[in-house]
């Protein structure tokens, strides 16, 4: 596995709707990819140390200069990216992942939550899933700006040294930050609520590169070259 496959050529003037995420190999290394939501098709990817800012904007960046000018991108709620994207296209829709959000503030609230506040914001959080209209959307930031009337500055006035009110306040900031990007998947059909379809690619592939767990640095970035060469010519 000494060299990589030739480039596939895709016209990126056609592609609007992308998926965005990466995906760690034992805390090592970083595989980047960016999906085409319609297809996907992994137009480009990147196997670099981590999912930061400089590696984004390269990706994002050569993209671009191939004619790429997508209207909206799904992406979990890395902030170096979202530095990266507003770069190099500054009008792009930027949905946040709601199944990052949910699985993120679940754990952070934790399963059986002991105070009433966590109580009440875990409830709100699992109606996430349910929005698949304007009225439900409505609902579920009703049901929120009512929490944060409520609890809000109490919340924030917590300790965050105490590792139940950290949790706690970060999981308000993260609902309060992704709200003005949670549901555009609502306007649009053609932008995914989700990047579970990237996850679900990244679990085939680790399913089968487990067989190959031995290959170097190098090698094991040419086997992801080569495995996403072939899943785009099925």
């Amino acid at each position: 596995m000494e060299r990589t496959p030739a480039a596939r050529a895709f016209d990126l003037r056609v592609i609007k709707y992308l998926q965005f995420d990466g995906t760690y190999f034992k805390h090592e290394n970083c595989l980047m990819v960016l999906m085409d939501t319609a297809t996907s098709k992994v137009i480009a990817h990147k196997y670099q140390q981590r999912e930061n800012y400089e590696s984004a904007h390269q990706i994002f960046k050569e993209m671009h200069d191939g004619n790429l000018n997508p209207e909206a991108i799904t992406i979990d709620g890395n902030t170096s990216v979202i530095r990266a994207l507003k770069v190099v296209w500054p009008d792009i829709i930027i949905q946040r992942c709601i199944a990052h959000i949910l699985r993120q503030g679940l754990s952070w609230l934790r399963r059986y939550p002991k105070i009433q506040v966590s109580k009440d914001l875990r409830r709100i959080l699992l109606t996430i899933t349910e929005v698949k209209d304007r009225e439900r959307r409505d609902i579920f930031i009703n049901d929120f700006e009512e929490w944060e009337e409520q609890y809000g500055q109490s919340v924030k006035a917590l300790p965050s040294s105490h590792k139940v009110y950290g949790d706690l306040q970060r999981t308000r900031s993260l609902l309060l930050h992704a709200l003005p990007n949670m549901f555009h998947y609502l306007d649009n059909t053609c932008i995914a609520a989700t990047t579970n379809k990237l996850e679900g690619y990244f679990s085939r592939l680790k399913e089968i590169y487990r067989k190959h767990r031995g290959l170097s640095k190098q090698h094991r970035k040419n086997y992801f070259a080569w495995y996403i060469n072939f899943k785009n010519g099925n």
